[in-house]
């Protein structure tokens, strides 16, 4: 059953309707450049007078060429904009390893009050004992959740919190006298992408881990790469093939024997919380992503929150800042490296976002410690469920359950001259975003499916049902209707390849219809 069975109309190409219009109401809109123009603007100052310029020969000589719309136009602009954006408000996101989840009201209604709004990071800690009483109250949380010694909140995102973690691992090594000896990071093929890039960031040599053929770490590959040059591992658990590292204490253990640190990747945190706590499968180091985790909204380049829990192991090279409780009972920011002397350092200007772990501590105390456990029960049913909905008519990458998200290969599509692109550009005209294609990359056309806690049965039950449809009719020899998709979009599909090599970065008018 298709969410979108009659779908958006795209444009012809031979169409002489305005870039502004669309069919009927269906609003279609131009770019700025395309819609504007350079005498017009929404706001009329009066040019001042008898002032100089303090610029000097830096002053504009010409006119910038900005377009501009009257006010009702610059609404109307971004308000048809909105309206072609797919959103977790409209239908069921399925990206794997990304957890778009449903972000409930309550959260953004608290994270409004007045009082976490509207501080300054620079304010006296005498006038924000109330953000602070937060933060240590989601600090501790986080740690009841994971069993770490201490946590840092100031990282910005997942990657951002990789390379804290990393920074405590690269201190504890420095610390020991052994930085120049322990270069190499071990890092699985089913680890998140970002984790190799943290490594070489922080300094590391990467060496790869190959996956077995139930899709987690080969565990003879495994032993055989340590050595007294191996400064950590960096190891997502469960891994982006959805599937659990069973071999996991046995890997830390391992790993600790030769001197090295365990970095494990928490963004898919939200699969085990509840279940089992990380310092139990001895993990020294874990970013939390609260976007996938805690129901924050997803950053899209900001605000982000990746906080990072320490083990004992690590916990004296935490970066500033971090709150404490002074001898008179304030909370206070230690700030200074002479009062954290073992820390690392500093991660960035402030102390983290505000907003975000006002989000994430409401949902924490809306769910209950048995709330949170449920969501990963949930997540984890959801996931197996898809899974059984549509096994018989995807191909899985790899057999028996998975646990958050279930991975696909392109078998099911072998000899039908649809491609994984095509599959999930297909999924567009029924209304769906597409799921994570080609990734992981140890599952050639990979089809990555996350559904979240949050989908309902009935949800559930029509996205399975379009993906067999979908499936059956590429099985049945339906090649253009993937070849050509999207057709009900409001814009067709793109040249990517041309589009990556031939990027078209600047607006000139005669470009308007390349």
């Amino acid at each position: 059953m298709s969410m979108n069975a009659k779908g958006r109309p795209t444009k012809p190409e031979t169409s002489n309707i305005s870039p502004q219009f669309g069919s009927a109401l269906l609003q279609e809109e131009g770019l700025l450049h395309e819609v504007g123009h350079c005498d017009k603007t929404g706001v009329d100052m009066e040019k001042l007078s008898g002032r100089k310029s303090r610029l000097g020969d830096l002053e504009r000589s010409e006119a910038t060429g900005l377009v501009g719309l009257s006010e009702p136009e610059a609404l109307r602009h971004y308000v048809r904009l909105s309206g072609r954006n797919y959103a977790i408000d409209l239908g069921l996101y399925p990206l794997g390893s990304c957890t778009m989840k449903h972000n409930p009201r309550l959260n953004e209604k608290l994270a409004r009050i007045p009082g976490f709004a509207d501080i300054h990071p620079l304010q006296p800690t005498s006038t924000v004992q109330g953000a602070l009483q937060l933060m240590e109250e989601l600090s501790h949380w986080l740690l009841e959740i994971t069993g770490m010694q201490t946590v840092a909140l100031s990282p910005k995102a997942g990657a951002h919190g990789e390379m804290c973690g990393m920074l405590s691992i690269r201190e504890a090594i420095l610390a020991r006298g052994e930085l120049e000896q322990r270069r190499r990071v071990l890092v699985p093929q089913s680890a998140h992408g970002t984790n190799p890039a943290t490594a070489a960031a922080c300094g590391f040599e990467i060496d790869e881990i190959p996956a077995n053929a139930e899709g987690r770490v080969d565990w003879d590959v495994f032993c055989s790469r340590l050595g007294p040059d191996v400064a950590a591992i960096m190891l997502t658990n469960p891994n982006t093939c959805g599937l659990f590292e069973p071999d996991i204490r046995k890997i830390a253990d391992l790993i600790h024997e030769h001197g090295g640190y365990f970095y494990c990747d928490g963004a898919n945190l939200n699969a085990i919380m509840g279940k089992c706590r990380v310092n139990d499968l001895g993990v020294d180091a874990m970013h939390i992503n609260l976007h996938k985790t805690f129901s924050t909204p997803h950053g899209g380049g900001g605000p982000g929150a990746g906080p990072t829990v320490l083990s004992s192991r690590l916990a004296d090279f935490a970066p500033v800042p971090f709150v404490k409780t002074d001898k008179t009972g304030k909370l206070q920011l230690v700030e200074q490296l002479n009062d954290a002397p073992d820390s690392f350092g500093r991660m960035c200007a402030f102390h983290g976002q505000m907003g975000m772990f006002v989000r994430a501590l409401a949902y924490m105390m809306s769910h209950g410690g048995d709330g949170l456990r449920q969501v990963s029960e949930d997540a984890v049913l959801n996931a197996n469920y898809l899974l059984a909905r549509i096994k018989n008519h995807l191909s899985p990458a790899f057999s028996g359950t998975c646990m958050h998200e279930a991975l696909f290969d392109d078998e099911f599509l072998k000899g039908s001259g649809v491609t994984t692109l095509d599959f999930a550009k297909a999924l567009i005209d029924e209304g769906y975003h597409p799921m994570t294609m080609y990734f992981p990359l140890v599952v050639h056309g990979a089809l990555l499916i996350e559904p979240t806690e949050t989908e309902s049965l009935q949800s559930l039950d029509a996205f399975a049902d379009t993906l067999c449809e979908l499936a059956n009719a590429a099985k049945s020899g339906d090649q253009e209707r993937f070849t050509q998709a999207p057709v009900k979009a409001p814009l067709r599909r793109l040249d990517e390849t041309r589009a990556a090599r031939h990027p078209v970065l600047r607006f000139q008018e005669n470009l308007q219809n390349t």
